[in-house]
């Protein structure tokens, strides 16, 4: 088509940011981490070009697990980053931007990937600021919205070139998976750390004095929450339970309605969360209903870990996340007794795209879960959820462990990076691409890490 582009240069930066309390990852903590923000310039068939731009946390911690050192891993996903740069900008490849960063994602990355010790994961979180930029520089070239360019106006192909089986996606392309219309509010969970103190009995004085919320009530308070998310140890069961407990009671007095429970990848036997779950619905039932569904108990290498966990199913529905790099992935943990999938951006919008359509023809069900985005991040990720149709809003955290990170940002969208009435409000997002409004944002970045024509 006309509009097919290509890449013809790249700027990456790096945009370190500090928490304001720490956040626990499974047996790893998190108290500071690095952005990675790219600029991706395309050029069509006639020679216009547009730039666009992307974001994500580089969380170690989630990213990849490990018994290296922080810095060991944060270095090689820097050094990966900058590797990334070189290779988008020398892609010779055409098309739309999903075309384009499907080729990227099956040609070059697991090439440069295996150059490394990173996990995959690792490599796809790294690929996906140069994949969102890429979407969000179409958008910009073509004077559209980027969710509006995912139909056959735009696509070459159909969802069939990509997803197997075939038949479901022949004829069909991804606005065909998406909500008809796009609502402006979207619910918004709230992160309970494994850290977070609960109530006045567990301050230790070392709190930050910032102005914002530390105990749950304060939060669920201010920001008129409705939806929590709890992480849990998944190695200590007679604390995850006692943890459910005490927040599920919170959350009743203080008027919440829903509860996930996150045991981050660290349970290997499936009976762990069922008697979790079973005790939960014998001695608090009320709790019990409020949990919607249960995240990721398991290890993220699902082909290595095929664990049958249709038990945990049967009792709530099992939602994957680290496990969920892509919809082939989805379909081996379908087969095992998944049931859900929580989509997250920093995987690339391209997977994150074909992954809700695969999952959704096959009647599973959908969320959009936070890698504690702040600045530009936020914006693709709740843009994310309110177009495939999540079961209950949004995951966003970034509020909490580094709200002023986003201050600039914070006043052209302002509904986007505070929760009120337990929602977060989009309705200043608009206009081509991501809908950034970037001229606006009076944000001053560091010198490049790394320039390719731009």
């Amino acid at each position: 088509m006309k509009s097919d582009i290509r890449p013809i240069g790249t700027a990456l930066y790096f945009l370190p940011v500090q928490t304001r309390v720490p956040l626990k990852f499974g047996p790893e903590t998190l108290t500071a981490v690095t952005c990675a923000r790219a600029c991706v310039k395309v050029t069509d068939t006639t020679g216009r070009t547009a730039v666009g731009w992307g974001e994500t946390p580089l969380s170690i911690q989630w990213v990849w697990p490990s018994q290296q050192t922080y810095e060991y891993r944060h270095v090689a996903l820097k050094k990966f980053c900058l590797a990334l740069a070189d290779a988008w900008a020398g892609f010779q490849c055409a098309g739309h931007p999903m075309e384009v960063g499907y080729e990227f994602q099956k040609r070059v990355l697991p090439g440069l990937a295996a150059q490394t010790d990173l996990p995959w994961l690792a490599a796809l979180v790294c690929c996906s600021v140069f994949d969102i930029a890429l979407h969000d520089a179409y958008g910009q070239l073509v004077g559209h919205p980027t969710y509006q360019t995912y139909t056959s106006n735009f696509l070459n192909r159909d969802l069939a070139a990509y997803l197997t089986p075939a038949e479901p996606f022949r004829g069909k392309f991804p606005v065909d998976f998406l909500v008809p219309q796009m609502p402006t509010r979207l619910l918004a969970w709230h992160l309970v750390g494994g850290l977070d103190p609960l109530d006045a009995s567990e301050l230790t004085g070392s709190e930050p004095n910032d102005g914002y919320p530390v105990l749950l009530a304060d939060w669920i308070r201010r920001d008129g929450l409705k939806c929590l998310k709890i992480k849990l140890r998944g190695t200590d069961a007679a604390w995850d339970y006692k943890r459910l407990v005490r927040v599920g009671q919170i959350a009743i007095q203080h008027g919440v309605e829903k509860l996930t429970a996150d045991f981050n990848c660290t349970v290997t036997d499936p009976q762990y969360v069922n008697d979790i779950l079973d005790r939960l619905r014998a001695e608090q039932p009320r709790i019990y209903d409020m949990i919607v569904y249960v995240e990721q108990p398991f290890p993220y290498d699902l082909e290595n870990n095929r664990i049958d966990v249709h038990s945990v199913s049967s009792r709530k529905p099992l939602f994957m996340d680290e496990s969920a790099h892509d919809w082939r992935l989805i379909k081996l943990g379908r087969s095992l007794g998944w049931t859900g999938v929580a989509l997250k951006t920093c995987k690339t919008q391209t997977g994150a795209l074909l992954s809700a359509c695969w999952a959704r023809a096959h009647g599973m069900s959908l969320m959009v879960q936070d890698l504690t985005n702040p600045m530009l991040a936020q914006i693709p990720h709740v843009l994310l959820a309110a177009n495939i149709g999540t079961i209950a809003g949004v995951e966003t955290n970034g509020m909490q462990f580094y709200p002023d990170a986003s201050a600039p940002e914070a006043v052209v969208h302002p509904g986007i990076y505070r929760r009120r009435d337990g929602c977060v409000d989009l309705s200043t997002i608009r206009g081509s691409g991501f809908g950034y409004r970037l001229t606006e944002i009076q944000r001053t970045l560091p010198a490049p890490a790394k320039e390719n024509g731009i």
